[in-house]
């Protein structure tokens, strides 16, 4: 999930991207872990590890259409991660991703913190992969802070591409948010980007503080 960079307002994320037909590597974590589909029944688990949401906050999720995955070492819930299919909140930005019709949002990723360093995170992301593919599905859309390289290293090894960037800056008291890309990226595929996270709006959204 991508919040603010308050040491550096002009870069607030990056935006990762996955075409569902596309080939990707099998991982394994450096521990035996189970991963499935979580059901209302584990908000209260999942509310323990979620930042900052009630058992309540969860169960709307879930009754939304959301789906959560979730990676388990023995009886303990080491990782989750959520998906949405239509519009979702990101972060701290201020922004919404808006998805068409066969996209999907993993977002709100997290590993306990007795369990990271051992790739279930990474794992975890390409389980999510696998349980969307059959869903009705082309796309699957990321991202990270500019500086959560652990992050940014489990999406390139699950098998998604870094794409671009998004920029903030706030000048004379508005906020300018735009998608730059990166290098050798199709201009396709950035103008999608755009208009996932900056929507119907021109490349650069402006609103007052």
């Amino acid at each position: 999930m991508m919040v603010s960079a308050e040491d550096d307002p002009r870069r607030a994320g990056t935006i990762w991207m996955l075409n569902l037909d596309e080939p990707t590597p099998a991982i394994r974590p450096r521990l035996p872990a189970e991963f499935c589909r979580a059901g209302p029944d584990l908000a209260p688990a999942l509310s323990a590890l979620v930042r900052g949401n009630t058992p309540g906050e969860l169960l709307e999720r879930f009754e939304s259409g959301r789906q959560c995955y979730t990676a388990w070492v023995g009886e303990q819930l080491a990782a989750y991660g959520w998906v949405s299919f239509d519009a979702e909140n990101i972060g701290e930005l201020s922004l919404r991703i808006r998805l068409l019709p066969g996209e999907a949002y993993i977002w709100d990723c997290a590993t306990a913190p007795p369990y990271r360093g051992n790739y279930l995170y990474t794992a975890l992301l390409a389980y999510i992969l696998r349980e969307l593919r059959p869903q009705p599905l082309c796309r699957a859309w990321i991202g990270a802070d500019l500086d959560n390289i652990a992050s940014q290293r489990g999406m390139a090894h699950a098998g998604f591409h870094y794409v671009a960037d998004l920029v903030i800056e706030r000048v004379l008291g508005l906020r300018q948010v735009w998608v730059l890309s990166r290098p050798s990226v199709p201009e396709a595929i950035v103008a999608e980007a755009r208009r996932a996270f900056l929507g119907d709006r021109d490349k650069v959204w402006q609103a007052s503080r």
